[in-house]
């Protein structure tokens, strides 16, 4: 477990300095992003790397890890705005940015950690395919709770959601860094 936990640090670090270098460069302008949008965000990402995967073969030069990097991103965007959730956009200053930031990734690893202990990191021998649909999976539950006005029955919120959808993105990371994932 050890090894996951460093590996785990490592894939969101260099997410973490992406996120961080183009706060500096943008500001906080994903702060205008209003749910769907972060969803679709997160669903442009997961549907290229898909068909990249059906294809066999990419025309644009972006890697695959860096799709994945882009969800772990947005994912943090989206835990955020749910949190902050005055409508109106205000630029937030870096140091709030690292600390939010900071704040959901270990949040985030707290469930990954609880999860590997019960299922014994079943998500080593999933496949990048799995990783891909079970995030468009999420995404479209993410959705219906949109449509649902944010009210579950028995399911969990959309919070939950983007959770998994950012571990499942570090799982990709690890299993590309590790080399058997095509990256």
């Amino acid at each position: 477990m050890s090894n996951t936990n460093q590996q785990y640090d490592a894939a969101v670090q260099s997410c973490r300095d992406i996120f961080i270098s183009k706060t500096k460069d943008y500001g906080t302008a994903w702060r205008v992003l209003r749910p769907i949008s972060i969803v679709d965000q997160i669903f442009i990402k997961a549907q290229r790397i898909r068909t990249i995967q059906e294809k066999g073969t990419q025309r644009v030069g972006d890697d695959i890890a860096g799709e994945f990097k882009g969800m772990v991103n947005y994912g943090v965007i989206g835990l955020i705005q749910l949190e902050l959730t005055n409508s109106a956009v205000e630029d937030l200053p870096v140091a709030e940015v690292e600390r939010l930031y900071a704040e959901k990734i270990a949040f985030t690893k707290s469930t990954m950690l609880d999860k590997n202990h019960d299922y014994g990191e079943a998500w080593r021998g999933m496949s990048q395919e799995s990783y891909a649909d079970l995030i468009l999976m999420k995404l479209m539950r993410i959705r219906q709770i949109l449509a649902n006005e944010g009210r579950t029955l028995i399911s969990e919120g959309i919070d939950a959601n983007y959770v998994d959808i950012i571990n499942y993105s570090v799982f990709a990371l690890i299993m590309i860094e590790e080399g058997k994932h095509k990256g």
